[in-house]
């Protein structure tokens, strides 16, 4: 075997200003140093991780004199835990720092032509804003250098939490997050120590084995909760067993559901979510409206955020009545009914078919009847006859996932022309590639980002686009 590279230690580094993804900037000899979970004003010694001809990587190796402004972690799983990497630092700073992405993402790297942008809008609630999580079992959870592996019990080794960054086999036995209110976490102890009592096996990622894979709880701002838990094959007693435990223990579970799930992937889009008791969903209300949320339905994690977005996309449309809007990427149909009652006539075009059935569902409850919702590949439905047979749209509000729009989905943009896009995006490179296919034939009008995730470097952006 080869030695091992000495490590590097850079000292007295002085941390400057926070960047993307979560790291912040110093300048060593002209080079630029991203250091992980640096707070600028932070006089550390960096451990070198990555060296490049024109950038360096490091993570803190001891702290010199700490930053006025850094924070003390509130959470006891900060530094491991993959979430709310910016708990040290105060919310102003993060706020300024996403406002800045966004400015960096479409000016500085996509040399995009862009008005003011305009102040970020934070969020009410910093902690426990989500109203949907995923927990993944792990026979063999994450183990810290404290600990000894030799003297844990097989039910002491089990975890159930989150995947630890960069490592895709281990997980992290969460005690307390602060991300989702209560019973979220009660929820989550209660069923390891069942599980654990009982014997019933932990899921192991890397052989494949085990009983027990994951949990999604979710919750909306009546308290009521939606639990589904993951089971790697079907046995019918043991299922009964634990199902029943955690209805019994837990009124606020309004629907309780389950999954068999035997692929190697932990993806549930393609497996049948089947209901146990309850009700089949829960309900979110927003100005008025009612949203039906199933076990796969897209709904935004911070409700209370969702609906200053929303309201942001409706200012930005400016409908006066008489237009036809196409909502792309609609999920449940939230933002399509949010905007019904200034239009003529919304499409709402959707890849989830479960999600499509939802939205149907809620123009129903909400006496809309001027909402249409087709399910399917973006890029298959959105075609020149489809428009053709609905109608030509004067507005478009799109709201893609992570990695924003195919190639095929902006040239049909193009072809059906609309006077007004409103682009509503989670992340602001992909966003700004889009923008820049757009841009021979629109013109942005205004820029408006919005904190939907508090702690983390995550950031939601709206743009008016005009055609030309």
């Amino acid at each position: 075997m080869g030695k091992r590279k000495p490590e590097i230690i850079l000292e007295n580094v002085h941390i400057e200003s926070v960047a993307a993804e979560g790291k912040a900037i110093a300048h060593i000899d002209g080079a630029v140093l991203f250091v992980e979970m640096a707070v600028p004003g932070d006089i550390v010694n960096v451990r070198l991780t990555k060296k490049k001809k024109n950038y360096m990587e490091g993570v803190i190796a001891s702290i010199v004199t700490p930053s006025e402004h850094r924070l003390e972690p509130f959470c006891s799983h900060f530094g491991v835990c993959g979430g709310c990497k910016w708990q040290q630092l105060p919310y102003e700073m993060q706020l300024a720092a996403k406002q800045q992405q966004v400015w960096d993402q479409l000016v500085r790297i996509g040399h995009l032509q862009i008005p003011e942008i305009s102040p970020i809008i934070p969020s009410d609630d910093v902690t426990y804003y989500r109203n949907k999580l995923e927990f993944t079992f792990s026979s063999r959870r994450w183990i810290f250098s404290d600990e000894d592996p030799e003297g844990l019990s097989p039910g002491e080794r089990c975890g159930l939490g989150f995947h630890v960054g960069r490592f895709f086999d281990k997980v992290l036995d969460i005690r307390h997050c602060w991300l989702q209110p209560e019973p979220s976490n009660r929820i989550r102890l209660f069923i390891k120590e069942f599980a654990i009592a009982h014997k019933m096996d932990f899921y192991n990622i890397r052989e494949n084995t085990g009983f027990l894979r994951s949990i999604f709880i979710r919750n909306n701002s009546a308290g009521n909760v939606m639990l589904t838990v993951v089971f790697a094959y079907y046995d019918a007693e043991a299922i009964a067993t634990l199902l029943d435990a955690v209805s019994a223990e837990f009124s606020e579970i309004t629907s309780l559901y389950y999954v068999v799930n035997s692929k190697l992937n932990d993806s549930i889009g393609d497996q049948e979510c089947i209901l146990y008791k309850g009700e089949d969903a829960i309900w979110e209300t927003m100005e008025g409206l009612r949203f039906k949320i199933g076990p796969k339905s897209f709904y935004q994690t911070n409700s209370r955020q969702a609906y200053k977005l929303y309201s942001v996309a409706r200012e930005l449309a400016a409908l006066t009545g008489n237009e036809v809007v196409y909502d792309l990427y609609t999920g449940t149909g939230t933002i399509a009914q949010f905007v019904s009652a200034k239009a003529t006539k919304v499409i709402g075009i959707e890849y989830v078919k479960e999600a499509i059935d939802d939205a149907c569902v809620n123009a129903e409850a909400n006496g809309i009847t001027n909402c249409s919702f087709f399910a399917g590949d973006m890029k298959d439905v959105l075609t020149s006859d489809f428009i053709a047979g609905h109608g030509r749209p004067d507005v478009m509000i799109i709201d893609p996932p992570r990695a924003g729009m195919h190639p095929d989905v902006v040239k049909v943009i193009l072809e059906a022309a609309p006077e007004k896009i409103v682009y509503v995006s989670c992340n602001p490179a992909s966003q700004a590639r889009d923008l820049a296919l757009l841009a021979d034939k629109y013109c942005i009008t205004a820029v408006q980002p919005v904190d939907m995730f508090p702690q983390t470097m995550h950031v939601e952006n709206v743009c008016a686009l005009v055609r030309k």
